[in-house]
This record gives structure tokens, sequence and C-alpha cells, in this order.
């Protein structure tokens, strides 16, 4: 949620059924009391129903297995060792209650714990606690990741594009580099790559030669480099 912009974060439209902001169930993990009682008289105030507030996962994990809520809002980092703590719970209440929404409100953006929580489907949300500006905005995406929606906020959808591209191994290749490698895919030699393409085969032998060093394929006498950009190919698919 940034000051410039709603704050809302990036989010699927929520479905219409699910509870409202007044019947919300809410636990609360964060090992900061301030926040955490702040929060928890701000969502009270919103009509939300607090059920509990935990300052450590083991504490966290009791809570949700005792009163089972709509939303858990829970930090990554958490003691005791202040690493994944927060992501092993949110792991954890995903597998055991599948329907529930987990909103990570957070001072880091850690890329690959939120693609892990990304990957577990709907009702996620992750957002910065620097960020929020906006209290509406803030319950807005509350209510949506817990009808089933999504809220991202807008820094961490940049990360994630970046991180994605970054980790694309044929992100470097041009078009027609990628055209040509998939006709290799397909086991056409260079001659009928040249004659799809309508280009020599000179042309096609230098595309082979930059699609090789931009996939970081060095000679070796044990690898066929071609045979590897092709699984490489076909791994990025």
């Amino acid at each position: 949620m940034s000051s410039g912009s709603s704050g809302a974060g990036v989010g699927s439209r929520p479905s219409e059924g699910g509870p409202a902001l007044t019947h919300l169930r809410v636990v609360l993990a964060d090992d900061d009391v301030l926040l955490r009682e702040g929060l928890a008289s701000l969502l009270q105030r919103a009509g939300c129903a607090v059920l509990g507030k935990a300052a450590d996962a083991v504490q966290l994990l009791d809570l949700v297995r005792s009163v089972t809520p709509d939303l858990v809002i829970l930090d990554i980092r958490m003691p005791p060792g202040q690493a994944t703590e927060g992501l092993d719970a949110a792991r954890t209440i995903r597998q055991e209650f599948p329907d529930m929404g987990i909103l990570v409100l957070s001072a880091y953006v850690e890329v690959e714990s939120a693609l892990e929580l990304l990957d577990r489907g709907h009702g996620i949300g992750y957002l910065l606690k620097s960020r929020v500006s906006d209290v509406q905005d803030f319950l807005e995406a509350m209510r949506r990741v817990a009808r089933g929606g999504s809220a991202l906020d807008p820094a961490l959808v940049q990360e994630l594009v970046s991180a994605r591209r970054r980790e694309d191994p044929l992100a470097a290749l041009s078009t027609r580099e990628r055209e040509v490698l998939e006709l290799m895919a397909e086991g056409r030699s260079n001659a009928g790559i040249a004659h799809r393409l309508w280009v020599t085969e000179g042309t096609v032998e230098k595309h082979v030669r930059n699609i090789l060093a931009k996939l970081n394929l060095p000679e070796t006498e044990d690898d066929h480099r071609r045979v590897r950009a092709v699984i490489t190919f076909l791994e990025a698919r």
C-alpha cells in the first residue's frame, strides 16, 4: 500500500460469499506488542471479532486450532529465530485449514516466501507494514482475502515479476532465437530451421551459437550442447 495509490494492493476480485467485515473472525500474530495490540484495537472498532493474539508461531497454531478463525494475520519473521517461523505456521495452517484466509503483514519483501504462499492457492495476501497508508483499504484487503481472494502490495508484485524474469533461463534470448530454439526442440536440423524461417543456414548457425552462449552452455567432452539447450527450453515452458 503506497501513499501515492489507493493502497489496496493488487488482488483478485472476491467472491460474493464469505464473511462481512462486521462478522469477520480474526486471529493476530506478531511479536511487536504495540503493533499487535494497536491492530487488534483497530479491528475491533471496525466490527471484527478478534478471537486471539499470539506473540510467536507456537501460540498462533494453538489459537488457530482452538478457535478456527476466518482470517489469520501474521508476520513471516517471528520468535524464537526471527526467520521463517511465520511462514512455517502459515504452511501448517493451509494444510490443516485449506479455506482459512492468511494475510501476511510484514516489514520485509520476502520474495521466496511470497511465492511459496501464492502457490498454495486462494485466500492469500501479502502486505508491507510500512506501506499501509489507508485503514479502509487495509480492511478491504482483509475482507477480500477472507473471501478467498488475494491482496498483494504493488512493491511485492514488482519484485515477483523481476524474480521470475531473473529465473527464466530464456529471458536473454531474442524473439528470433526463441523461434530457432523451439524448432531445435522439434528435432529440426539447421537446414530444416533455415527452410522453415526463410533464412540462410549460416544465419541459423549464428543464432544457434548465440543461443548456446546466452544459455551458458560451453563446450565439454561429455555434453552435447544442442541437446542441453533443448532440455533447457522444455524445462522452461
